[in-house]
């Protein structure tokens, strides 16, 4: 009966640590375009540092058949596109501002940032 509940609590961890904590490393965008791959339930990568007041095209290639991984949303830029599978879909920002703005599934399930400096 112990093991059952540590097991239990080690999963509540794993579980907040993976939802709550966790931060991915930061990727500066250098060339353009990047391609940000949309498999096992994350976006890889999952942050991403642009220069302000430029125009960047991120391509996400979708590769998990998940039906949550199909949208995407930007909210704060009024984006909303819909991802193939095994495709690649561009999506092009013009004259970001300074800030960060967050990406996901329409579940929040998939997440990532895209921070402007």
């Amino acid at each position: 009966m112990i093991i059952i509940n540590i097991l239990g609590l080690a999963l509540i961890v794993l579980i907040v640590w993976w939802f709550w904590l966790y931060k991915p490393a930061q990727t500066v965008m250098q060339t353009q375009p990047l391609t940000i791959e949309v498999k096992d339930g994350v976006y890889t990568p999952a942050a991403i540092q642009v220069a302000a007041h430029q125009t960047v095209t991120l391509n996400f290639l979708r590769k998990d058949q998940s039906p949550c991984s199909e949208m995407l949303l930007i909210p704060d830029l009024g984006v909303s596109e819909q991802l193939e599978l095994d495709k690649v879909t561009p999506v092009t920002l013009t004259d970001l501002a300074p800030g960060e703005y967050p990406f996901h599934c329409q579940m929040q399930m998939y997440r990532g940032t895209l921070t402007v400096v």
